[in-house]
């Protein structure tokens, strides 16, 4: 799963190289893909892209935390205006901008990448507009990705300190996430009395992340610091180690990072906590879908076709799943027999979850065996990268554990990207708390989403592409990069990977894992279902571990309709490029084929597919 900055934070978002393959980069998305143009034709798309940087520059000073995101530091001592009222503020000015985008640009004259670029300027707004009668729906806080904890995350791992300067407006960022959780528990609030309440599991979570965020010095009596005392501790002591300042400037610093945890961060925290906790008693007993909120079905079928990008009905997306989930369970059965196992698949599954042999030790040296292990499987892939992509990302990778305040038993590994620059390395997370919740024959296909040829490679690829205007290397649209994900897994299979059938069995899970998710989230939120149904078809059709299941489940449950942007988008590729083969016969190409999906970052369903196209028409 591949994260993004929270959407309520980000301005119009919501997610080594040679000079060789820089050169096959800007060829595929422009030689490859556009056909010839005019002289009249290229001007008119300059200007266009001139008009884009202008426009996404202004969109980027909006929110200063997305500037953090990116490597840049201007505005590094302020927060996103997380206001209702600011929401609304920029929405209007998007309108403003749309409107002048077709009144002084001509379509015809247009370039088929910056038609391209056009059409997704223009649908990333239209979806702005399909959302308003649905902005108190969305849950604020959440045990998934939930901004209480997101905020600590986010000065520890993105706001670098490199100077004075830079600790300095740590120390005023604190203050200024104090004021931005207190702004959205009153939003949060606001929506409690339309009747719109996360599930209880979710405020259970929130009420775990934000204390522990406040336990440990300084806030409590304790052997141990807190995660951003610790965190401002050990970028001070960077900047002495480096000379950068003296002991005494340092202890002054220090003393303000304390200041703004006791006299601004922890007040707010525990005004979130006791809400939470006042509240919680109104939350459903049995948690329900979001299509038991007011409007609740129109809000869901809008965050289908967010998440998809497609005009596919709850009830087409169900069936899908249920024929994906058929297909898969029999290649699962064909693998079972391969490895001679002679009871049922049921009989398969409990001796794959419960044999020791699948598992690394609940210790610190099974969890470090654990990204060992990842490193050697993304070196391998690594190395056959070059026969399956022309465009190659220059940005690293590297495995890390979640942080402690953050880590739950079995939630799902996900990937941050790194920075366009390559100053900050893209990083795929791991939830290593409870190694039964994190067997070894699915780990190679989860790496391989979220690593390379997945998520790393696709979003450092577009974060570097420099013939695309700005906006589209940072575009975000779920069906496509969490379908790039879920078929890069099956792509490591034909690069190599999973040598022991037993990991490929694992492969095999993970994707009907994404099959199941199909059914789930739609059972949940469009058919009634319970958080008990869904549990139980999940353990039904899978073996993967409980504790998994269960967050799975849950993160459907507080996230309508993202989980079902993965198996969507992956068939979607599959089609793809299962057209162009039929297409082009022996001129098929797969460094091609992949270089045309990646090089012109994400992107709708229906856009990527006219992209392909006209790839296919340019290689007849």
């Amino acid at each position: 799963m591949k994260t993004y900055l929270p959407s309520l934070l980000v301005v119009g978002l919501l997610s080594a190289c040679s000079s060789e393959n820089n050169a096959t980069a800007d060829s595929v998305a422009t030689a490859q893909v556009n056909n010839q143009q005019s002289n009249s034709q290229q001007s008119e798309s300059e200007r266009l892209n001139q008009w884009f940087a202008q426009q996404y520059e202004k969109q980027l000073q909006l929110s200063p935390m997305y500037l953090t995101f990116l490597g840049r530091k201007e505005q590094y001592d302020k927060i996103d205006d997380v206001s209702a009222e600011e929401e609304q503020r920029q929405f209007e000015i998007a309108g403003q901008v749309v409107a002048e985008l077709k009144a002084n640009f001509d379509y015809e004259k247009l370039t088929d990448e910056a038609k391209i670029s056009y059409d997704i300027w223009v649908y990333q707004y239209e979806q702005s507009v399909a959302g308003q009668p649905f902005k108190d729906n969305g849950y604020i806080f959440t045990q998934m990705q939930g901004i209480q904890s997101f905020m600590a995350q986010f000065l520890i791992n993105f706001h670098k300190v490199d100077t004075e300067s830079d600790m300095i407006a740590y120390n005023k960022r604190i203050g200024g996430i104090s004021d931005a959780i207190a702004t959205l528990l009153t939003r949060t609030q606001l929506q409690s009395k339309k009747g719109i309440r996360a599930p209880r599991f979710a405020y259970e979570g929130v009420i775990e992340q934000a204390s522990n965020l406040i336990t440990g010095k300084p806030f409590t009596e304790a052997e141990q610091d807190s995660a951003l005392w610790s965190d401002a501790k050990r970028k001070v002591a960077a900047l002495v180690a480096a000379g950068t300042i003296d002991q005494s400037k340092a202890d002054l610093l220090l003393a303000e990072s304390k200041q703004a945890l006791l006299n601004s961060f922890y007040p707010t925290y525990q005004a979130l906590i006791a809400w939470f906790e006042s509240d919680i008693s109104n939350t459903d007993e049995i948690a329900k879908g979001v299509g038991a909120q007011p409007n609740g079905t129109d809000y869901y079928n809008y965050r289908l076709r967010a998440s998809t990008t497609t005009d596919l009905t709850a009830e087409q997306i169900h069936q899908i799943g249920l024929d994906e989930v058929a297909r898969l369970t029999s290649e699962m059965e064909a693998i079972k027999s391969k490895v001679g196992f002679k009871g049922t698949l049921k009989e398969f599954f409990k001796f794959i979850k419960d044999d020791d042999q699948f598992y690394y030790p609940n210790t610190d040296e099974g969890r470090q065996g654990y990204i060992t292990d990842t490193d050697a499987y993304l070196a391998f892939i690594n190395e056959q990268l070059p026969k399956y992509f022309g465009i190659l990302p220059k940005a690293d990778l590297v495995v890390k554990r979640v942080e402690a305040f953050r880590e739950q038993d079995g939630a799902a590994q996900h990937y941050h990207p790194g920075t366009p620059d390559g100053s900050r390395p893209g990083v795929y997370y791991a939830h290593l708390s409870d190694m039964r919740s994190m067997p070894k024959n699915e780990m190679e296909a989860i790496a391989y989403h979220e690593g390379n040829p997945g998520h790393h490679m696709q979003v450092s690829i577009a974060q570097e592409l420099t013939s695309v205007p700005q906006f589209r290397t940072q575009a975000n649209f779920t069906a496509y990069s969490e379908g790039w994900g879920l078929y890069s897994e099956l792509l490591a299979k034909e690069m190599g990977a999973y040598t022991s059938d037993y990991s490929d069995f694992g492969r095999l899970i993970t994707e009907i894992w994404r099959a199941v998710r199909l059914v789930v989230d739609t059972g949940l939120h469009s058919k009634g279902w319970t958080e008990e149904q869904a549990i139980a078809y999940f353990k039904e059709k899978t073996p993967i571990a409980e504790e998994a299941v269960v967050s799975e489940v849950r993160r459907y449950l507080v996230m309508p309709g993202q989980a079902t942007a993965y198996k969507i988008g992956m068939l979607k590729i599959l089609e793809l490029r299962s057209n162009a083969q039929n297409e082009l016969g022996d001129k098929f190409d797969i460094r091609g084929f992949h270089d045309t999906i990646l090089g012109g970052g994400a992107m709708p369903l229906a856009i990527l597919e006219r992209r392909v196209n006209t790839w296919i028409a340019s290689q007849k």
